[in-house]
């Protein structure tokens, strides 16, 4: 790894993250230069966590990975800005766009989609998952079979608290990586949708392409 300062390193993260200025209008160029500036840093090692944004049916979604796997999902609201610092606070300020280190999950996302994927084969970073209870939380969430669903009491119990349904609920609706950690999947007892963090409408849309829920007519 090449020796920089901890002033010069806050520098390069943040032109890589915004992309290289254009002094003389060349937007095409500028944008090359920052994407190999973006794949010498990955590839030296200057890189903590890399993130692009995909495409979806929901419009544009924003990942982000580090070297231990998916770090972040974030729908097409949330201010990119405000996640990147997030992640600049609680996981590294080394962050630079790189969307070939993201092309695997992009690939699985567009196969789930599309309704030819049923299980999503990523290692997964819990890093922004806040306490033990919410990563057990969210383990258990994660292997909720494609077209199946758990009551919020259900996850609760079998992540080793039978009256933590509340408590569930909100490490749902904080869960950083929504679809590939199937929240969706989780209903209240009487089978209401209960609450999304991503909204009701994607949450039915989603047990819909499942065949949990009937679609609407």
């Amino acid at each position: 790894m090449s020796a920089r300062t901890t002033s010069e390193n806050h520098v390069v993260e943040r032109a890589l993250r915004r992309g290289a200025p254009s002094t003389d209008g060349h937007e095409d160029r500028a944008a090359e230069a920052a994407r190999r500036l973006a794949q010498r840093a990955v590839q030296e090692g200057l890189a903590d966590v890399v993130y692009a944004p995909v495409s979806s049916p929901f419009g544009e979604l924003l990942l982000a990975a580090t070297d231990r796997g998916l770090l972040r999902v974030a729908f097409p609201e949330e201010d990119t800005d405000s996640v990147l610092e997030r992640i600049s606070r609680r996981v590294s300020p080394r962050i630079v766009e790189a969307p070939a280190g993201l092309e695997r999950v992009r690939r699985e996302l567009d196969e789930y989609f599309s309704g030819s994927r049923r299980r999503f084969d990523l290692a997964l970073d819990w890093s922004l998952v806040g306490g033990p209870f919410g990563r057990e939380v969210l383990r258990v969430t994660s292997e909720i079979p494609y077209g199946g669903v758990l009551s919020y009491r259900e996850v609760a119990m079998d992540a080793g608290s039978p009256r933590g349904s509340r408590a569930a609920g909100n490490a749902l609706g904080s869960n950083p990586i929504p679809i590939v950690v199937p929240c969706h999947r989780v209903l209240h007892t009487g089978g209401g949708l209960g609450g999304y963090g991503g909204g009701l409408d994607r949450k039915r849309w989603l047990l819909e392409l499942e065949g949990a829920l009937t679609p609407q007519l």
